[in-house]
């Protein structure tokens, strides 16, 4: 057929199928939403893309030795609504060259009729080696179902790949790409926008399921596995319901989103719900009861996907069932897994229901529970009632749990199987709860997880190098498994209304007084869960130059003791809300009130304002090592008082010194800048004559490098000069901090020379848990002790230029800003400002200062 008339053809093709495909989509679409099944939606999308694959194929006039082949998703037969169509162009061994003109034209023909394609190109012995060396591509192949063509020539790549297919070894492999995969998640299915597809507990935890029972000879469907005595007949009816909801919920998330997106974030969740019916009650968004719903079924998934998984190894692995040794009278081990010796054993000792995972902690070389066990475990987990729980030697068993090395994987595994909530009703209640705080991405039972296995990581060696302190602390600690339990604690009262950090207190105080903990832990246990939040808001809201700061926390701690667990706990439970939240500054505040806080417990006082003399021989000791004459420094630091060596480090002063101390009347502006020494980040220095609105106009220079001022030190000399330092993260990483030393210095000093019209604070893109989860601003200025300043606290939702935004009001009001403490918790700022002012003594001028800023903060 000529070229010409090939595109004629082509063209009117594709305007016909298109048309096709969008009457037909919708139609499904429609039935669809009256029938909600889900299996007849993805089986019709599935028929109707085939016909228009044939009609194509017979349209293009195809080669004859040539073959179609649906594989992957498309290939099972279920095509969601925005998913991929993916394809095999199978070819002869020996394909004539001159046909690749004819695929590229029908590929082409496909994208312009709009079906998103991904296809490859192979011959029968390419698929065998591609299959060979990729894991991935086998499973995709393994589904390939024929659409048109060579019959034959499919069927001779079908049957390569079955025999080469080893079931042992896929097995294992299938198992590693899950174990791959599971961690790309951080091993939970309870993030707050969990991936319904590829993330633990979804849809491909079901498909490995699948594949490997096929490719071991059992059957690819769920009545197969039931049949050949994998899964039990309940187990079966559970998987399906589990795919059916799963499937449900991807396809609206599809139709939801208009693209395939597989993640339920929060800009989808209150749509999602009502697309699937799911209503609000008294005390839950429809969100909430939409995504507890899919948590728990997320559980389950996981759940059964462990034990078919074992089953099946049992199956492909017999001859490992004969490794098996007797661990007590009531466990022994089999193929590396606990299992149970007799099967009434939950009925006849309830108390093993705990001593299992015990077993576990105290014998590392076990790798789990047998399917059977778990099984047991599962049905029998409601003998866990009130009378078990008074029960002396259950408490006696369920502490010393807490008090073995491999703690970790076991209170995972009791949680998974509701051993944990059943034990703590208390904790169960919070099982798959949310948290709409603007920090934490977790659900609450998995943060308080999170925050479980970094005080276990403080006490392995083995992780000593990440928090050097934390290590030696936690090595010191006598009976470190308190901080466990308070851990376990310390959020557990979370959604019940009010204090949870209260509430929580006495959860932990009657639950050290039912397990027989000695007064003096219980003491300490309760302290750290109604202190929880302390230390941080000390650290990062606090002036930590101020002595009476020092001193008034030391009063709240008490105890060299109660300090070092405080800070342990408060580390591990930052670390344990979102990558975003911990940083190395935070990380810094928090060492500094540590070690401040420790001096002043073991009786050396914190120095007074007046008293800076031993900061500064500090610092000469740091500047005679740079080489820095004697007294060279005296001429610049006869501008500073007091206040300005306290509130910075020696570090920070020679920094400075070293920098200044042959500038201090310098008549241009000084910027110096450097990679941060105490974590990531930049530190820049700015000396120049003080003006109105610098830290405004610093500010806005900030934010348009898209930087994020973490700390901001503000001061003013005895001689008029502004000497400010900040600490800068880059949140989007858009160059290396190094890269960026020079540039700062040399624009800056061209901004502070000009004096440009300040530009108008940008609106900035909010994050998507800024949009879902709005939260109300809060300002609060009040005047300090000494009357003579006044502490602006502000918390909000986080923006791009909202500091700016700040200053720009403050330099209106000709409010002068001594200090500065940014708390940024994942998309929430905590910020606490030092002013002075001849007008903040007036309250028409606070009510003024308050009300424009909320309604900054607010737009």
């Amino acid at each position: 057929m000529p070229e010409a008339t090939h595109q004629d053809v082509c063209a009117g093709l594709a305007a016909e199928l298109r048309d096709r495909l969008r009457q037909e989509q919708a139609r499904l679409r429609e039935r669809y939403e009256g029938s909600g099944n889900a299996a007849a939606l993805l089986k019709g999308r599935t028929r109707l893309v085939d016909d228009v694959l044939l009609e194509i194929w017979r349209r293009l006039e195809m080669p004859a030795d040539f073959a179609l082949v649906a594989v992957g998703g498309y290939g099972r037969g279920e095509l969601y609504p925005c998913s991929d169509v993916d394809l095999l162009l199978l070819v002869p061994e020996d394909c004539d060259p001159t046909c690749e003109h004819r695929l590229e034209r029908m590929v082409g023909l496909l994208w312009d009729i709009g079906l998103e394609v991904g296809h490859s190109v192979r011959s029968p012995r390419q698929c065998e080696k591609e299959a060979a060396c990729d894991i991935t591509v086998q499973t995709t192949l393994l589904e390939g179902r024929y659409l048109a063509g060579d019959r034959t020539l499919f069927g001779a790549m079908a049957s390569r790949l079955v025999t080469a297919c080893n079931p042992l070894e896929f097995f294992k492999a299938k198992l590693l790409e899950q174990t791959e995969r599971y961690a790309k998640y951080t091993d939970t299915p309870y993030s707050l926008e969990p991936n319904c597809k590829e993330g633990p507990g979804g849809l491909r935890d079901l498909h490995t399921i699948l594949w490997v029972a096929r490719a071991a000879g059992l059957g690819p469907q769920w009545r197969d596995l039931a049949q050949g005595g994998v899964v039990t007949a309940e187990e079966a009816r559970q998987l399906a319901r589990a795919e059916q909801f799963l499937r449900r919920l991807r396809i609206r998330l599809h139709y939801l989103a208009r693209r395939q997106e597989e993640r339920i974030l929060f800009d989808h969740q209150e749509g999602l719900a009502a697309a699937l019916g799911i209503r609000a009650t008294a005390a839950k968004r429809a969100s909430e009861v939409l995504m507890q719903r899919y948590y728990r079924n997320a559980k389950l998934v996981t759940q059964l996907n462990t034990l078919v998984l074992q089953n099946i190894e049992a199956f492909l692995f017999p001859q490992e069932q004969e490794n098996t040794f007797i661990v007590d009278e009531d466990f022994q081990a089999s193929r590396g897994l606990l299992d149970m010796r007799q099967e009434d054993l939950f009925e006849r000792k309830p108390a093993a229901l705990l001593r299992g995972f015990l077993v576990l902690e105290q014998h590392t070389e076990l790798n789990g529970m047998t399917t059977r066990t778990l099984r047991a475990l599962w049905m029998n987990r409601g003998r866990i009632d009130s009378e078990f729980r008074r029960n002396p030697e259950h408490r006696a068993l369920f502490l010393q749990l807490f008090q073995q090395k491999h703690l970790i994987h076991e209170l995972r595994r009791m949680n998974q199987f509701d051993i944990l909530g059943q034990y703590l009703p208390a904790f169960g209640r919070i099982v798959g709860q949310m948290q709409h705080d603007l920090f934490h991405i977790y659900t609450v039972d998995q943060h308080i997880l999170q925050v479980v296995r970094n005080l276990r990581r403080f006490a392995m060696p083995d992780f000593a190098h990440e928090y050097p302190l934390c290590s030696r602390l936690m090595a010191d600690f006598e009976r470190h498994w308190l901080l466990y339990l308070a851990a376990l604690f310390h959020d557990i009262a979370k959604g019940r209304g009010g204090d949870h950090s209260k509430k929580g207190m006495v959860d932990a105080r009657r639950f050290c007084k039912d397990h027989g903990i000695s007064a003096e832990d219980t003491e300490l246990l309760v302290f750290l869960v109604g202190q929880h939040l302390t230390m941080s808001a000390v650290a990062q809201k606090q002036d930590l130059s101020d002595p009476e700061v020092i001193e008034n926390f030391a009063a709240v701690v008490k105890t060299e003791r109660r300090l070092s667990a405080l800070y342990l706990l408060t580390v591990a439970d930052i670390r344990g809300t979102s990558p975003k939240v911990w940083n190395a500054w935070k990380g810094k505040l928090l060492e500094d009130l540590f070690s401040m806080t420790l001096q002043h417990l073991r009786g050396n006082a914190v120095l007074p304002l007046a008293g800076s003399a031993a900061r500064q021989e500090e610092v000469r000791q740091i500047l005679r090592y740079h080489g820095l004459r004697p007294d060279t420094e005296a001429p610049f630091w006869r501008h500073l008082d007091g206040v300005y060596f306290l509130r910075h480090d020696a570090e920070e002063i020679a920094w400075h010194t070293r920098t200044l101390y042959y500038r201090a009347d310098s008549a241009e502006p000084v910027v110096k800048a450097r990679l941060n020494p105490f974590g990531e980040g930049l530190q820049v220095m700015v000396y120049c004559r003080d003006q109105p609105e610098l830290f405004a106009r610093l500010c806005g220079y900030f934010s348009r490098l898209g930087y994020s001022i973490v700390d901001a030190k503000i001061h003013t000399t005895r001689h008029g000069y502004a000497l400010d330092s900040f600490v800068l993260l880059d949140a989007q990483e858009h160059l290396p901090y190094r890269d960026m030393v020079a540039l700062v210095e040399h624009d800056l000093v061209i901004q502070l020379q000009t004096l440009p019209p300040l530009a108008p604070p940008s609106p900035g893109r909010l994050s998507r848990q800024v949009k879902h989860f709005p939260f109300t601003p809060r300002v609060d200025v009040r005047a300090d002790e000494k009357g003579n300043r006044y502490i602006m606290s502000i918390t909000a939702a986080d923006r791009p230029g909202l500091l700016y935004g700040i200053a720009r009001i403050l330099g209106r009001h000709g409010v002068n800003l001594e200090t500065a403490k940014i708390a940024t918790l994942g998309e929430l700022v905590e910020d606490t400002f030092l002013l002075s002012g001849p007008g903040l003594g007036q309250t028409s001028t606070l009510i003024r200062i308050e009300q424009e800023l909320l309604e900054a903060l607010q737009t």
